[in-house]
């Protein structure tokens, strides 16, 4: 056995073993980790429904099912079913009311790529679901979060300004998510609308809603999809491009604008549908450079270089799995095979070594966060 089919057995090994142990029976999905994550999270399903399929297994259309029970009657989708007592994210009892990166599309798609049964109940949940993104969240062309849990980068070093620091400390940040919950808007079915102090419009976040617009125009072979997913690409290549950084930054439409260009790994996501190849090209060649993003066990969410920079710290310079996992399917997309291929041993010899952690520091492959982690066994998909 040669040493790339031994590193895929033993990530292949390792992501069921996680999967089987977090799947819980009776309520149809895995919890991401049973202590410190025993909720059910929108993104988080969609890749463990992602790694489901790489083993053809039916849990993954049961995982998305699931996910979409939480959805309104609007078509929102929350990023959040509560699996037990906890601090509520909005006013309403059993789910959130913010939503999360729509990556159900991308899902839906692995699912009939590996033969599985996806229903049409399905495609209509996750059109209803992206129709509610662009209804509500659309201003000026693009899709805006109104809280930082809603770009799935949490912590994110783009939202220092609004902490007042570059120098990261939880608690700190603590206080400034419940502080921007606050100041949320809700419409009268609890969805959060708008923030008198956080309007975003990510770019990692327009470009995992365009690049679902267009899958889904795929799978359904509807154009209207497709048209909206191209326009939204391509107000966000205009507007968000940066050329001193060579990414898209995120365009702020309430708060300040100090730290929204700092340089992120998730911020080369435009390539996964952007037509601008030079663009896309730039910013995924800075994932290659060991100055900026390049590291043993994968990209660093933030370039060494900055002051945020902590290889440890949450969202301040660890690599993460389900980010390598779309940024693997940006660089093929653009034909980019050797970085492809970097990035996928990489990120895979990082989940074992992690222990299929929740994330991991990028140059000595150390486990961070919950351990294990669920999403680490998206690794069995690439």
């Amino acid at each position: 056995m040669d040493g790339a089919t031994d590193l895929d057995a033993r990530v292949r090994a390792g992501a069921w073993r996680v999967l089987e142990q977090a799947w819980q029976q009776a309520l149809g999905y895995c919890r991401p980790h049973r202590r410190a994550y025993p909720h059910l999270w929108l993104w988080d399903s969609c890749f463990h429904s992602i790694a489901w399929s790489a083993f053809g297994d039916e849990r993954a259309v049961d995982e998305l099912a699931a996910v979409f029970e939480g959805q309104f009657a609007n078509g929102f989708l929350p990023h959040m079913r509560y699996g037990r007592r906890t601090y509520k994210r909005g006013p309403l009892a059993t789910v959130s009311s913010f939503t999360q990166p729509p990556v159900h599309v991308r899902a839906i798609a692995a699912a009939r790529a590996a033969g599985l049964t996806s229903s049409d109940k399905l495609i209509e949940h996750a059109s209803r679901a992206l129709d509610a993104l662009w209804r509500l969240r659309m201003r000026d062309g693009l899709l805006v979060i109104v809280h930082p849990w809603e770009a799935g980068t949490d912590d994110s070093p783009r939202w220092d300004a609004w902490v007042g620091s570059t120098s990261w400390q939880r608690r700190r940040w603590s206080r400034v998510d419940r502080h921007l919950l606050a100041t949320t808007v809700f419409s009268d079915d609890g969805v959060a609308v708008d923030n008198s102090e956080f309007v975003v419009a990510p770019a990692s976040f327009n470009a995992i809603a365009a690049d679902a617009a267009i899958t889904l125009a795929s799978l359904t072979g509807d154009d209207e999809w497709r048209t909206r997913g191209v326009s939204l690409m391509e107000t966000l290549d205009e507007r968000a491009w940066d050329d001193a950084i060579g990414q898209w930054a995120d365009v702020v439409l309430v708060g300040p604008v100090d730290s929204s260009r700092t340089p992120t790994s998730d911020a080369v996501l435009p390539a996964l549908c952007v037509d601008n190849s030079g663009h896309a090209v730039t910013a995924l060649s800075q994932l290659t450079d060991p100055a900026l993003f390049a590291a043993a066990y994968g990209p660093r969410f933030t370039p060494a270089s900055e002051p945020a920079y902590r290889a440890d710290a949450y969202w301040r310079g660890p690599a993460w799995p389900q980010l390598n996992y779309l940024t693997v399917l940006a660089a093929r997309r653009c034909g980019m095979t050797e970085l492809a291929d970097e990035l996928t041993n990489a990120t895979k010899r990082g989940a074992l070594r992690s222990g299929f952690a929740e994330y991991w520091n990028p140059d000595t492959g150390e486990g961070l966060g919950a351990i294990p982690q669920t999403w680490a066994a998206v690794t069995a998909a690439l």
